[in-house]
């Protein structure tokens, strides 16, 4: 059986913070979805697409390899940790994530990646009520 702990809330409440915490105390993996969002905004950004482009988005993100793992986010074989909490990933992140696709996607993702941990305390938006 794979344990969740899925942590939910609003941008700002300090869900990273609590959830980091938790997942060291109990010695089980982390995963921040929100990353996954921004690695592939990111992503979107390097390509040169306009990230309101759907079908060309969701195209690009599902052939992009994105691993978020210990805190640290590869897109590609690039070390992008630093590069998707800049300004323009910020301010680009929710049009990425609104499109139904990516979305799509990512929750496979991310449900693949606590599977192949045995389990992981996940935190992000919607991760109680669609993703776990």
């Amino acid at each position: 059986m794979t344990r969740v702990i899925a942590i939910d809330g609003p941008a700002g409440s300090g869900k990273s913070t609590v959830a980091r915490r938790l997942a060291d105390h109990l010695g089980v993996a982390y995963l921040d979805t929100g990353a996954m969002y921004r690695a592939a905004t990111w992503a979107v950004l390097e390509s040169g697409l306009d990230p309101g482009d759907d079908i060309a988005v969701a195209k690009l993100v599902a052939a992009t390899s994105i691993d978020v793992d210990r805190g640290v986010v590869t897109v590609g074989t690039e070390d992008a940790t630093i590069a998707i909490r800049g300004t323009e990933v910020s301010g680009l992140v929710s049009i990425v994530a609104s499109n139904s696709a990516v979305r799509a996607d990512l929750v496979g993702r991310q449900r693949q990646w606590v599977v192949a941990r045995g389990g992981a305390v996940v935190e992000g938006r919607d991760i109680g009520s669609v993703v776990f």
